[in-house]
Order: structure tokens, then C-alpha cells, then sequence
């Protein structure tokens, strides 16, 4: 009954608010017109219907505010914007059952400097850093758990124009193309070096406090805080490092170079101190003296092999390593190729089964980066000419081509989602977006994900990625 007395109430409300704007009868007339239909409507039937639909609404909008998110990933441009002219960070998430990306609601962050060329997370999922190459520096930013970038510090590389970074446990390294010397440029170029920086722990002393993921000051090499690429026998030619791997296991690191004074290509092996009681240093290596006030070399120490840099085609462009860190392999952007290691004692030993029985397997046009899948079963290397990804299958290192796969142009990055091993992503520089692949576990193909490719800034360089709900809450 309440509700039959309320219906002529909302007539009235309703041709009141309408006069003055359509003659009275008639809009009276349409009103009691849909009343009559809306009683017919609102039968019982229709109720639960209007209520189920209700239901799923409510159900489905639940569900994309859930824990749809699997990755978030993170894209460098190298677009100039902003009034500083820096570049731009773009922040991906990644839906756990077709891998769809979209950026989250605030992406783009400021990269912090400009020209960000390269990009890496902690151990710990907590702290993306960023290389800004026309600044000398690494931008650390924190990581809420809804993705979001938070800038926190900022250091300058010691040499000029880094170019690659990694980090591997509580270290982080990088690459600069030339070591800082006054006579280092552009117009007359010098070898390039290798810095350690400490990840430092979250600490209060004095008053003040250091946030979790903040890099100390680079480590000592002698009286450098670097150290330096040269060829033994051949210190004159300049040597550009193209790429930097750190082994899983943590103890060794590979710096692979291009010889731009021979047209010829290099790796070199360090061993990392990990400054741990009991460690003993290997026969293979020569560690730097150990810096003044201190007691022992610290952790992240770079000790270089004594034997000297393995060959490595022409022009390395990326350098990997399987999950066991038994097998290293690098691209050769000239020769059109992927050079397999196997890792003895640290050192690198040429696989054989490839072509003419040596180390070189096929790729396409340019290779220009490389990575292994988590199984350790597929490798996957972007063809920068070709505009593809080309997948391989693994077995005992050797490597047997499959199938090639369009991407955008210019394809430079390459990363697999870290939490499920299910979805490959390139960049693709010219392109300026993202490509996405669903992995099959079985053999090692691709296809397509949903809606790829994925638009991103301008001039994408680099990406990093974590899984998600790894990071702390902001």
C-alpha cells in the first residue's frame, strides 16, 4: 500500500518540474503513460531479473578492481618532456589471464633525468633505478604496491654516459661508455668502465635515515672508484661495452664489449666478492687492494679474471645466462648470430654444435637482445632490422631455431613476466609501443596477446618488471 501512495507523490514532483517548458496536458498524459507501462514491468519476474543483472554488475566491476594484476611492467622513453626535458617512465600492469596491458591511471612518471636508457629493480621488488645517460645518473624510485613510482634519490655514475645497468643481490652495476677522463668524449672517445654500487639496507643512525634500496657510494678499485675495459696487449684500441649479465648464482659477471678500434668483439669475466666469512678468493682472479680503513674488501668487489677476454663475434649487443648459470649467451648485431658459453669456473668456454660445429647459431637482422624463459628450456632474441622475435628450444645449451614472430619496429627490449613464466613482451623503439606473446610451456611458441601491440611514449629504451603484490605498500 506505501508504495501505491508514493507513485502520485512523484507524478506531482514530476509535472511540477515541468512547467513552464511543455503545455501541462500533455506532458500529464505522457507521464501517466509511463507509470501504467512501469507497473507492468515491475512485476516479480522483472524484479529478480533487474536484481540478478544488478548482481553481476556489482560482481564484475569487484573483479577488475581485484587481484586481476599479475606484473606491472616499466618502459623508459627517452621522449624529452616536461619542462626539464626529461624522460618518461611508463608503468604497465598485466592481466593474469590474457596478458592485456594498460598503463595505470597515472603513468607517466618523470624518469628523473634525461635520456633514460636502461632500467633495473631490486632483489627485492621494492626499488626500480633508472639511467638517465645524458645526466651521468641512476634514479632510485620505491614502488607502491599499486605500481605507482615514488622518486627517492639520486647518484652520478663515475664515467660518462652509462649505458647498461644490473643488480644482483645487494649490488647494483653499470656500464658507462667512457671512463671519466678529461680527454673521454664523443669527438675523441676512450675505452668505457664498470662501477659497483651498494644496495643499502634501511637504517637509522644519528638522527638519520637511510630508505631501503638507497645506493651508497661507488666501491673502491685502488685509487679509482671504477674499473676500466682495456685489452691486455692492445691498450690503445677503444672498447665500448654493449651489454652486462650477472650470473644467478651470483659470483661472476660478464661485461661484453665492442673493440670499435679492430671491428671485433669481447667479453670479460669478474669474479664478485661477496665479502662473506669463510669465502676464499679463486686461483683464477686478481682482487684490488683493499681500501684504506678497512679491514677486508667489501661485498660487490670486483676481482677480474686472470685469463683474458673470450672473443665474441663483431659487435656484441646483449648478453644473457640460462637460470643455472651454466650457460651464457650473447647476440652479435653484425654477423646475425647468438654465441653460446658454457661457464667453467667462471670462465667462458665456446659451445659446440652450432654452426660448422662452433659456437655461432642463426638469428635474423640485427639481433638486439636476448633472454632465457625460467624453465630454461627457450631462448628468445629480438631482431632490430627484421622487426621480429625469433624463439629457440634449449638442450644442453645448443641451441635449434623455431619460428620468428612480428613485433613493431625496431624491437630493443626484451622480458618475460617473472610471476608466471606465461607472457613475453618487446619494445620496440621506432615503433613506440609494446608487443605482447602468450608463451606456450610445451614447445616454446608464441602468439599473439590480447589487443598487442600496446602503445607506450615515444622512443621506449628499455624495460624491467615484478610481480605483483612483491612490493611494499605506499
Amino acid at each position: 500500500m506505501d508504495s501505491q501512495r508514493t507513485k502520485p507523490n512523484a507524478r506531482r514532483l514530476l509535472i511540477q518540474g515541468a512547467r513552464g517548458s511543455i503545455p501541462n496536458l500533455v506532458f500529464r498524459a505522457v507521464v501517466q503513460a509511463h507509470w501504467r507501462k512501469m507497473r507492468m514491468k515491475f512485476n516479480k519476474s522483472g524484479q529478480l531479473l533487474l536484481v540478478s543483472a544488478a548482481s553481476l554488475l556489482i560482481a564484475g566491476l569487484l573483479t577488475a578492481c581485484g587481484t586481476n594484476t599479475v606484473d606491472f611492467v616499466y618502459v623508459t622513453s627517452a621522449q624529452a618532456a616536461g619542462s626539464s626535458n626529461y624522460g618518461e617512465v611508463n608503468v604497465f600492469e598485466v592481466n593474469v589471464q590474457s596478458g592485456f596491458m594498460r598503463q595505470i591511471p597515472t603513468s607517466p612518471f618523470p624518469s628523473g633525468g634525461r635520456n633514460p636508457v636502461a632500467d633495473a629493480v631490486s632483489t627485492d621488488n621494492q626499488n626500480l633505478y633508472v639511467v638517465n645517460q645524458d645526466d651521468n645518473s641512476i634514479v632510485q624510485f620505491a614502488i607502491g604496491s599499486d605500481g605507482k613510482l615514488y622518486p627517492q634519490n639520486t647518484v652520478n655514475t663515475p664515467g660518462i654516459f652509462p649505458s647498461a645497468v644490473s643488480v644482483s643481490g645487494s649490488n647494483l652495476f653499470v656500464l658507462d661508455t667512457y671512463q671519466p677522463l678529461n680527454t673521454c668524449s664523443n669527438a675523441t672517445p676512450c675505452s668505457g668502465s664498470v662501477a659497483v654500487f651498494p644496495v643499502l639496507p634501511a637504517a637509522t643512525t644519528s638522527g638519520s635515515t637511510t630508505l631501503s634500496g638507497t645506493l651508497g657510494s661507488a666501491l673502491q678499485n685502488g685509487n679509482l672508484n671504477y674499473w676500466p675495459l682495456s685489452l691486455p696487449g692492445n691498450s690503445s684500441d677503444i672498447l665500448k661495452p654493449t651489454g652486462i649479465s650477472v650470473l644467478p648464482t651470483g659470483d661472476y659477471l660478464n661485461v661484453a664489449v665492442y673493440d670499435t678500434t679492430a671491428n671485433t668483439g669481447y667479453v670479460f669475466g669478474f669474479w664478485i666478492d661477496p665479502a662473506t666469512s669463510g669465502a676464499s678468493v679463486p686461483a683464477t682472479v686478481t682482487c684490488p687492494p683493499v681500501p684504506t680503513g678497512l679491514t677486508a674488501l667489501p661485498a660487490g668487489t670486483l676481482c677480474p679474471l686472470n685469463s683474458p677476454p673470450v672473443a665474441a663475434g663483431v659487435k656484441p649487443s646483449a648478453i644473457t645466462s640460462d637460470p643455472s648459470g651454466a650457460h651464457v649467451y650473447i647476440t652479435d648485431a653484425v654477423a646475425g648470430t647468438v654465441l653460446g658459453y658454457s661457464v667453467q669456473s667462471g670462465a667462458l668456454v665456446p659451445l659446440t654444435g652450432g654452426t660448422n660445429g662452433g659456437n655461432s647459431f642463426p638469428a635474423g637482422g640485427q639481433p638486439s637482445a636476448v633472454i632465457v624463459d625460467q624453465s630454461g628450456s627457450f631462448l628468445y632474441v629480438t631482431n632490430f632490422l627484421d622487426a621480429n622475435v625469433t624463439a629457440y628450444s634449449i638442450s644442453s645449451g645448443v641451441l635449434t631455431r623455431g619460428t620468428s614472430y612480428a613485433t613493431g619496429l625496431q624491437p630493443v627490449a626484451i622480458c618475460i613476466d617473472p610471476s608466471q613464466n606465461h607472457y613475453l613482451y618487446t619494445i620496440n623503439y621506432l615503433g613506440s609501443s609494446l608487443s605482447g606473446f602468450e608463451v606456450s610451456s610445451a614447445d616454446g611458441s608464441l602468439i599473439n596477446t590480447q589487443s598487442s601491440p600496446y602503445r607506450s611514449n615515444a622512443l621506449p629504451t628499455a624495460m624491467a618488471a615484478i610481480p605483483h603484490n612483491s612490493t611494499a605498500k605506499k
